[in-house]
């Protein structure tokens, strides 16, 4: 589905991203990994539009780079920020109805669907989001996210900050999207939830992929590790 050739990013005259090569397949959960500043965050910025960039990025056969992020959003690529992003001053309701695409008639997913998976999100339907703990804001931020359909969402650093009940909950959702047939590229410092959800693991270090294998050959490689992920 998402196919990225030869790709590199720049902040101004700043050269981050060198030539990533990464492809991610329908259903397929695929964990992105690396230490603080190798490049994981701009990756997901560069395939969304938000940062200068060229190369190839190449979704379901068309090439999306160069395109505004409204526009690669309506192909149906969801992003979830590593700052959640959430509207302070709007309700948890409101919040999910503006991640709604038109009418959200014929979408995979509803209202009753976001507060089965995380009920506390119904308790605090009416609440303003901006009161709420950052595990709930990260809960509203991945619900609002899906509330557009996405074919393939981004996920960058979803259990950061988060209790470990609030992280099972977080790998648990995940698992429901690839049930679904929704595609996932995990951003994730977390080896932990990473290894045990994820079908792929791509490792960066400056600026590009070191690694690509199956969870079981990350773990075998102790050299990778201890090179590209162990502080």
């Amino acid at each position: 589905m998402l196919e990225i050739s030869n790709l590199h990013a720049y902040y101004g005259k700043s050269h981050v991203l060198h030539g990533v090569n990464m492809q991610v397949g329908q259903g397929e959960i695929v964990a992105l990994l690396g230490r603080n500043g190798s490049g994981r965050s701009t990756t997901a910025k560069a395939i969304m539009g938000l940062v200068d960039c060229d190369g190839s990025v190449r979704w379901k056969g068309q090439d999306i780079q160069g395109k505004k992020p409204f526009e690669v959003a309506h192909l149906g690529i969801g992003y979830v920020p590593e700052n959640r992003d959430i509207f302070p001053k709007l309700t948890v309701h409101q919040n999910l109805l503006l991640g709604q695409k038109g009418s959200g008639k014929g979408s995979r997913w509803s209202f009753d669907d976001m507060y089965a998976m995380f009920p506390r999100l119904k308790e605090r339907q009416h609440t303003e989001a901006g009161v709420m703990s950052g595990g709930e804001q990260q809960m509203l931020t991945l619900c609002r996210t899906l509330m557009g359909d996405p074919d393939l969402i981004i996920i960058d650093e979803p259990t950061e900050g988060l209790a470990p009940k609030i992280v099972e909950l977080v790998g648990q959702y995940l698992q429901t999207l690839k049930t679904r047939g929704v595609s996932v590229l995990l951003i994730e410092q977390k080896l932990t939830i990473a290894m045990r959800i994820s079908d792929r693991a791509l490792v960066m270090g400056h600026g590009s992929i070191v690694f690509q294998g199956t969870p079981e050959e990350l773990k075998a490689d102790a050299y990778i590790r201890k090179e590209w992920l162990e502080v």
